[in-house]
């Protein structure tokens, strides 16, 4: 009995633990300032984010939250689509995915286009943003009418997000590249040994 509790509390001290109130959404709700940026240091360069609160209100405060509480930190790019978006926002710890799964916040009435290098929530219907989001990597206005509003842009860097690495495609099942349902349930360990190509976060930060 000694050997298993020993066991256990070893276990329990070598898990990495939460950070900066990751495992309760429900407190992390600050209001983000009117205008603020969030810096992206990737596998690829940097790239700078300036959001407008004024743009999407709801969704400008889930980010802001999600970056300065380290959410992005380590997560990869999972569905780069030349032509169209890059998609990013699925923790690379399972625990996370978990909490954050249905963390959803309301809709933002669209204000701003989906243009190239505008910043918007990913969704699964009306009301069900949570952390995904995707840059446009051209011009998608055509999203704006089925209710993706942005909140933000890329003001530096754009050339860096270009480059990331586009060569899986579509995920499962449309195409062959990381199905989200494992990315969410395995996390980086399925990321690094099935698409070990994938570009990623080194870390994400509010700046001045």
């Amino acid at each position: 009995m000694i050997r298993v509790a020993a066991f256990l509390l070893a276990m329990t001290l070598a898990a990495p633990a939460f950070s900066q109130g990751l495992d309760n959404p429900a407190t992390l709700t600050t209001q983000a300032p009117s205008i603020y940026k969030a810096r992206f240091d990737t596998s690829k360069g940097t790239f700078i984010v300036e959001v407008h609160r004024d743009w999407a209100p709801k969704g400008a405060d889930r980010f802001y939250n999600l970056v300065k509480s380290g959410f992005y930190n380590n997560a990869r790019f999972f569905r780069v689509i030349s032509g169209f978006m890059v998609q990013f926002g699925i923790s690379g710890d399972p625990r996370i995915s978990a909490v954050w799964h249905n963390a959803n916040i309301p809709d933002d009435p669209v204000r701003q286009s989906n243009l190239r290098g505008y910043i918007t929530f990913a969704t699964a219907g009306p009301n069900t943003r949570t952390t995904q989001v995707f840059i446009n990597y051209v011009d998608n206005r055509g999203l704006d009418r089925m209710g993706f509003s942005p909140f933000g842009r890329v003001i530096s860097g754009m050339n860096v997000v270009d480059a990331l690495y586009s060569g899986y495609g579509e995920g499962a099942p449309q195409g062959q590249g990381p199905a989200q349902g494992l990315i969410q349930a395995r996390g980086n360990a399925y990321l690094m040994k099935t698409f070990p190509k994938l570009d990623y976060i080194k870390t994400a930060s509010i700046t001045d």
